[in-house]
């Protein structure tokens, strides 16, 4: 557990730690002194930039929470757990949430593989989960206990990314490079397909790779020949940094887009990236400069915490603790199946990531946003509404 801390304290802050600790909770939850909620996240790893925003802003939340004086005339108590970016932690995270911790509800993951590992551990012991921002439509199909406040990817490939390749970019052809090991690609790639092709679009081609590729110049060399009008990288921001910089040394000068897998300080970091990403886009859950109220705040209270600009990721995480702790309140008990009841009933719920509200199948219907690369940063492009 120590060295569990210390590994945190860079994400958070000594501060933090002082409020939400680790600490092995016991007894039955009627009789508990605080609520306890889990959370488990990619606080290291290979998507470590995802999970520290979301944990960042669920930690905020959960502060927020607390000086508003709780729910039921208890304080919130946030205890999570690493699961490194590796497929098989998530479970074990999750059973010592519920096991051990006896937590009421679980926040998390941010990747669609992960969460769809521990939905079903969830659904089994009838506890809460609610992804901050696992977009794979599969995720809230594993069972009625499962959530999210992010939008899903029938939404994001088939409307948003369809969309506004279509209609902003003027692209007619486009050629496709997917993570087949990644169901958040494949699904993505799914949906954006079926509606740029009913809107009169063309995919050219469809190359594809597994999560530890780093030399993509043939797929790359293949699609060139082919002469899209843009190429669609449904995929994480890791290997979309690397996709763009082979691309141009390729020689590419087409605009490059992806979906919110791409929101992260690293894709545009490191030699020539930014370069690389010039001109680019992406579709995510949320601007900084979002004109909201409830984003400004959000907003506001991130910097001074964090002294960084909120992502998406962070938005949602915030978003995610704000939710259960609605519906908290309103069920008037801790007990999973009114938590479960009270989440299903959210509507119009007004979040740092805009007005959400949940529907029959536990997903958000929200807007999305389109964010543009310019001179290395995430500049508000345009708001596509379901």
């Amino acid at each position: 557990m120590i060295s569990r801390l210390k590994q945190i304290i860079g994400v958070v802050g000594a501060a933090a730690l002082l409020v939400f600790t680790g600490c092995k909770p016991s007894g039955d939850n009627a009789n508990a002194t605080t609520i306890k909620v889990g959370e488990f996240a990619s606080l290291t790893g290979s998507e470590a930039s995802f999970g520290r925003s979301s944990h960042n802003g669920t930690l905020l939340a959960i502060e927020d929470i607390n000086a508003a004086g709780g729910a039921l005339g208890k304080k919130f108590e946030l205890l999570y757990e690493d699961d490194q970016s590796k497929d098989g932690e998530s479970a074990t995270a999750v059973k010592k949430l519920i096991s051990r911790d006896k937590v009421v509800a679980i926040l998390g993951e941010v990747a669609s593989g992960r969460s769809l590992e521990a939905a079903p551990i969830c659904q089994q012991f009838k506890i809460p989960q609610i992804s901050p921002s696992s977009t794979n439509p599969k995720v809230t199909q594993m069972g009625d206990y499962i959530f999210r406040v992010c939008f899903e990817d029938r939404f994001q490939g088939g409307v948003v990314l369809a969309k506004f390749a279509l209609q902003s970019l003027k692209a007619k052809h486009v050629a496709i490079l997917t993570d087949v090991s990644a169901p958040y690609s494949a699904g993505l790639t799914t949906y954006f397909k079926e509606q740029f092709i009913a809107g009169g679009g063309t995919v050219v081609a469809e190359q594809k790779f597994t999560k530890d590729d780093k030399d993509f110049k043939a797929q790359l060399t293949a699609i060139k020949s082919l002469n899209p009008d843009a190429i669609f990288l449904p995929i994480y921001y890791g290997p979309a940094t690397l996709i763009a910089l082979q691309a141009r040394e390729l020689g590419f000068t087409v605009p490059l887009f992806g979906g919110d897998g791409w929101e992260a300080p690293e894709l545009v970091q490191g030699p020539g990236a930014a370069a690389a990403l010039e001109g680019c886009f992406f579709s995510t859950h949320f601007a900084p400069d979002q004109d909201s109220p409830e984003a400004k705040a959000f907003v506001k209270k991130y910097e001074a915490k964090f002294s960084a600009t909120p992502d998406a990721m962070a938005a949602l995480g915030y978003d995610s603790a704000l939710v259960l702790a609605d519906a908290i309140k309103r069920a008037g008990s801790t007990e999973g199946s009114k938590i479960r009841a009270a989440l299903a009933a959210t509507k119009d719920f007004d979040g740092a990531t805009g007005k959400m509200t949940l529907d029959e199948n536990r997903n958000a219907r929200k807007p999305a946003v389109i964010l543009e690369i310019k001179g290395g940063k995430f500049v508000y492009r345009e708001t596509v509404n379901p």
